[in-house]
């Protein structure tokens, strides 16, 4: 229990000094994460509406392979990621490999399935009537979408939620990608993975409650947005 107590210490020590290289790896993590859901919001959200609201063909085919996108390993993504960035790949000569931009990617791509299969449950979760109603009352195609979002925004801001809170907590990804380069790519979570190897406990600890404390704010903000 004593080395417990001293980690706790020192770890409330180092956050409450600021510490520079705790607090360097906690902005980029959430710079990386911001970014990230940023684009996989901006592409999953209408990839879910189509697919709630459409009506077409391999529907149910399109379905299940969202569903099997969503438990994808992120070393899986990091690895086709790595393929097509590397100098070797498609896009090596834009140097992105190693570089906050290629977490970026690599989190978009794990965001994208959940952020749109959230959406997707939403738009099925909302009452029927509400694009005839819409259609009926002489709005347009894309006021019908509009008029239909803001039904769902909820469940929207609960998919947007979930896809922050699979990207700030990933590694995989982060250390494939980034290479976790101290002040440069290194995140919360690839440095509490080195930092611990490390022996240094007590400075992946004070990561850990940091990240902790993210998740939580993060929800908090959505529970008062759902209350107002």
């Amino acid at each position: 229990m004593g080395f417990i107590r001293e980690s706790v210490s020192t770890s409330l020590a180092l956050i409450l000094s600021l510490d520079s290289e705790v607090f360097t790896a906690v902005l980029t993590s959430v710079s990386v994460a911001g970014w990230s859901i940023l684009i996989a919001s901006v592409i999953g959200i209408p990839v879910g509406l189509a697919i709630a609201i459409g009506e077409f063909t391999l529907k149910r085919v399109t379905i299940t392979l969202l569903n099997t996108l969503m438990a994808m390993p992120t070393v899986v993504v990091g690895l086709l990621v790595y393929g097509i960035i590397s100098r070797q790949g498609p896009l090596g000569g834009l140097g992105l490999l190693f570089t906050p931009w290629a977490i970026v990617i690599g989190q978009a791509l794990l965001a994208i399935p959940i952020v749109a299969n959230y959406t997707l449950s939403a738009v099925k979760g909302a009452d029927s009537r509400i694009l005839p109603t819409a259609l009926t009352l002489g709005a347009s195609q894309l006021q019908c979408v509009i008029q239909l979002v803001r039904e769902v925004r909820f469940g929207v801001m609960a998919a947007v939620i979930a896809g922050f809170g699979r990207v700030i907590s990933e590694v995989g990804v982060a250390m494939m990608l980034g290479g976790n380069i101290r002040g440069y790519t290194r995140t919360m979570t690839t440095a509490i993975a080195l930092e611990t190897s490390k022996g240094e406990f007590a400075f992946g600890l004070a990561l850990g409650i940091i990240l902790m404390v993210v998740a939580l704010v993060v929800n908090l903000a959505l529970n008062f947005m759902q209350q107002r």
